[in-house]
C-alpha cells in the first residue's frame, strides 16, 4: 500500500487453535503472496483439517496437508476449471482465525506498526498473543 516505519507493508501468518488462540506467527513483506508460507504454517498445525482461504489454494499444499494426515478444507480459487468439493461444515471454523485478527489489531502496538524491524514487530505480535492466551 505505501511506504511505513518498516517498510512497504508486512503480513502476518497464523496458525490458531479452533478456538482463536494463536499457536504460530510469522511474517512476510506484503508484496509476498501467502501460499509461499503455507509449508512453514502446515509444520506448526495441529488437528485433522488444515483450513485457509483462497490463497492457499494450490496442489502441492493439499498434498503436504495430506501427507501431514490433514484434510485441506482450502476455499476453492474461481478460475479453477474443476474445483475440489470443499467441507463446508469444517470451513465455517475459518472465521475463528478472523476474530483472532480482530483481537489482535486491539492491540495499539500490533495494529499500527511503530516498530521499524520485522523482529521487534513479530516480539510485539507475541506479546499480544500471549495477553490473548491469558484472556
Amino acid at each position: 500500500m505505501g511506504r511505513s516505519r518498516g517498510g512497504f507493508s508486512t503480513k502476518v501468518h497464523a496458525v490458531t487453535t479452533t478456538g482463536g488462540k494463536p499457536l504460530h506467527l510469522a511474517l512476510t513483506p506484503g508484496q509476498q503472496h501467502e501460499s509461499t508460507m503455507a509449508e512453514e504454517l502446515l509444520v506448526h498445525a495441529e488437528g485433522e483439517a488444515f483450513i485457509a482461504d483462497t490463497g492457499y489454494d494450490a496442489e502441492r499444499i493439499r498434498t503436504n496437508a495430506q501427507k501431514l494426515e490433514m484434510k485441506a478444507v482450502i476455499h476453492p480459487h474461481p478460475s479453477r476449471k474443476q474445483p475440489p468439493p470443499l467441507d463446508r461444515a469444517l470451513y465455517r471454523l475459518r472465521y475463528r482465525v478472523e476474530c483472532f485478527f480482530h483481537d489482535l489489531k486491539r492491540f495499539r502496538a500490533a495494529a499500527t506498526r511503530y516498530d521499524k524491524t520485522a523482529t521487534c514487530y513479530l516480539a510485539v505480535l507475541h506479546v499480544a498473543s500471549m495477553l490473548l492466551w491469558l484472556r
